[in-house]
Formats: C-alpha cells, sequence, structure tokens
C-alpha cells in the first residue's frame, strides 16, 4: 500500500489541508494519507526539518514525503524531488532536505518540470502532490524532472566545545507543544566529552545537575509525596530523539507555562553545559 506523509505550516483553519488530502485520494484513491504535522511555524525549516528528520524514519522505505513550507516556486527556490534513505521527498530546494539528510546523502535528486502545469500561488496542491501520487504507483524520478546537483544547504546551529574541552555550548533549536526546549546537544557528544564528571546544565539563570532518561524521572517516589519533586518543577533529559531537552515536569503552555515560558528560553537561545 502506498503511504504519502504532509508536512506543513499550513494549520487547519483554512481548506489547504483538505484541498491536497482531497487530490492525492481522487488520483490515487488507495493511498494512504498521513499528517506529520500541519502546525510548522510560518516559514521555519529549521523547525520543519527537525520534526520530519525524527519522523520519517518511522515509515515503511517507500514512503513519499511531501513538505510544504516556503514552497512557492521562485529561480532562487526550484521544487524538487528527491530519494535518500529509501524514502522519498517532494519539497521546494529552500534547505529543509539538506538539513534532513546532513548525515546520508541522497541517491538521486530531480528538479520537477511537469509540461502545461503552473505551480500558482497553491504548488503543493497543483505540483507536488501530483508528483507524490506518480512516486507512489511506482513512477521513476527521471519522467517529472532532470537530474539536480545544486541542493541549496543550510547549516544547523552546531554545539560548541570550550574551555579546553570543560564546557559545551548549544543552542535551542525547537520548541514543541509543551513548552519543552529541545537543544541542538546530543546524546554521543554529551557522553564523548563528560569522561565521567559532574556537570551542570545552565539555561539563562537556571542550573540543572542531573539529566534524565524520562520526565518522571525527576521524581524520587521513595520520597514522601509532599517531599518529592514533580509537577511544576524543572528538568532535563534526553529526548526520544537523542538531544537534551528541558521541560517542566507536567506543564501546559497554554495555562501555567511551559519550559519556553517559563525558563525564559526561546529558538536560538544558548544553553551551556561545564563539566565539573
Amino acid at each position: 500500500m502506498a503511504i504519502i506523509t504532509l508536512t506543513t505550516d499550513f494549520g487547519y483553519k483554512d481548506h489547504f489541508v483538505g484541498a491536497i488530502k482531497g487530490t492525492i485520494l481522487n488520483n490515487l484513491p488507495e493511498t494512504t494519507v498521513v499528517d506529520i504535522s500541519h502546525a510548522i511555524s510560518p516559514f521555519n525549516i529549521q523547525e520543519c526539518a527537525y520534526i520530519l528528520k525524527n519522523a520519517y524514519r518511522s515509515f515503511p522505505e517507500g514512503t513519499v514525503h511531501v513538505v510544504g513550507v516556503d514552497s512557492e516556486l521562485s529561480i532562487e527556490n526550484q521544487h524538487i524531488a528527491v530519494h535518500v534513505d529509501g524514502h522519498y521527498f517532494v519539497s521546494a530546494n529552500n534547505g529543509v532536505i539538506s538539513l534532513i539528510t546532513s548525515e546520508i546523502n541522497p541517491d538521486k535528486i530531480v528538479e520537477i518540470n511537469i509540461p502545461n502545469s503552473s505551480a500558482g500561488s497553491f504548488p503543493v496542491f497543483n505540483i507536488f502532490a501530483q508528483v507524490a501520487c506518480h512516486i507512489a504507483r511506482g513512477g521513476k524520478l527521471e519522467v517529472i524532472g532532470k537530474p539536480f546537483d545544486d541542493l541549496k544547504e543550510l547549516k544547523e546551529f552546531e554545539p560548541r566545545i570550550i574551555n579546553n574541552g570543560k564546557s559545551i555550548t548549544g543552542n535551542v533549536i525547537y520548541i514543541d507543544n509543551y513548552g519543552n526546549v529541545i537543544t541542538n546537544i546530543q546524546r554521543n557528544l554529551f557522553e564523548a566529552y563528560r569522561n565521567g564528571r559532574d556537570f551542570e546544565v545552565i539555561a539563562r539563570t537556571n542550573k540543572l545537575k542531573t539529566i534524565h532518561g524520562t520526565y518522571n524521572g525527576i521524581i524520587d517516589f521513595d520520597l514522601d509525596k509532599v517531599n518529592r519533586k514533580g509537577p511544576g518543577d524543572a528538568l532535563a533529559l534526553f529526548n526520544s530523539a537523542g538531544y537534551i531537552e528541558l521541560a517542566i515536569y507536567k506543564s501546559d503552555l497554554k495555562t501555567v507555562g511551559g519550559a519556553s515560558t517559563l525558563l525564559g528560553l526561546n529558538y536560538r537561545d544558548t544553553v551551556t553545559i561545564n563539566f565539573l
């Protein structure tokens, strides 16, 4: 069974998502259409890449991933179809593919060129859905485009090792639905420089001396409830994608606030780890 995923910044108020799904199902009724996210911050390429990079590998090989962020066609924002890691991506050449494929080289890239078609102001509907259906049917990339080797590269913020290996400085790269703050410091980097040392995670005026494996790792269940940490307390953990994340246990960004608001952290802000 063919699978097509959708990742966009369209939201759900407007007709866009429904129209895309409708045209896919009209052209390929037997396909399965899966929403990865339609809540990407408008035109936020790094956020889109983080979400899609950590989601696409959960799908079977051969899945087609449609990327509807900053997709309007221009001479500097070509439409491309990419085969990489057993998956297909249909996107604009805006840097999202280079971020997703930062650790693996694409097998094939073509610039989309469908005769007698117009991208207009809604290319995900007019072009991307059509291309996705072609690929999902087993169609070859060469039929819908010509070879392309000018993939736009965006570099993610990279952590820096400073103070002769005694510190790692990173940045906030994503804030999730709970207000949890994800940094670009990965577990393997942290462990490579820790060497058994104690440490502190510093985010603005906040210091944390433990990194947990789960959110409820903050709770010492041997203590009475009145003496243990719990809802409203800050913690650091290695999230499911292997990044250091800062969170407020059982927070609600829409009411009491989350780590982003309560710790005063925004996209690109600095988080430092000092080894003691």
